[in-house]
């Protein structure tokens, strides 16, 4: 594949080949139970699952966009109805974990996986409540994005600009009512995309990947 030529790309693949923001941005972006949860220096249990999620960049016009899925009502899911990055759990046969993040965008957002170049990675996050130790990639779509939900896992594709996250007004705080039981999350930190809520560690993903990107 022919890397993309692009200014905000090799900005990009330069800065994710060096040292990350790491913890302390992604920290930015957690709630007090969740720096509660992982402590100063979080170390997975043995038994966590591994997945692995796909940031994926795609350009339309001047500007460039990422996308984000809101997952569908599952009771089996601890993650129901949340916004997240496409992506996954990783199993022995995927090989290279790059390979999950490519999947589970295919089968997600119906990315062909042969248009996505990745471009690097961001810093691991480790998940207490459902014990996953989520590995995030950075990508490029070199192809149209004609993206697809899944029927039965995704409810809506969003795909906002990276230049919506410049604005402090995108920030807010909230308490955050979750579980079938209705327990409140106080002081939840989360990002405002098309009138929902980005929180978790996908907020805390996406703001490490805000300061890679800088200004």
């Amino acid at each position: 594949m022919t890397l993309y030529q692009d200014s905000l790309v090799d900005t990009l693949r330069a800065r994710l080949a060096g040292p990350l923001p790491g913890r302390e941005a992604q920290y930015k972006m957690a709630s007090m139970r969740r720096l509660q949860e992982l402590g100063p220096n979080p170390v997975p249990p043995p038994d966590a699952k591994v997945a692995c999620v796909l940031n994926l960049l795609h350009r339309r016009g001047d500007a460039w966009h990422t996308v984000l899925i809101q997952r569908s009502a599952n009771p089996r899911d601890r993650h129901s109805g949340q916004v997240s990055f496409p992506g996954g759990r990783w199993e022995e046969h995927d090989g290279d974990l790059s390979n999950v993040a490519l999947r589970e965008a295919e089968e997600e957002v119906g990315v062909p996986q042969h248009y996505v170049e990745i471009i690097g990675r961001l810093t691991e996050l480790y998940i207490p409540v459902s014990n996953f130790l989520v590995h995030p990639f950075v990508g490029v779509l070199h192809g149209p994005a004609d993206f697809r939900p899944q029927p039965g896992e995704v409810e809506t594709i969003l795909t906002p600009a990276l230049s919506d996250f410049r604005s402090e007004e995108r920030r807010k705080v909230s308490d955050l009512r979750v579980g079938d039981e209705g327990f409140v999350i106080k002081n939840v930190p989360y990002f405002e995309v098309e009138g929902r809520m980005v929180w978790g560690a996908t907020a805390m993903i996406l703001n490490e990947f805000l300061e890679v990107l800088g200004e």
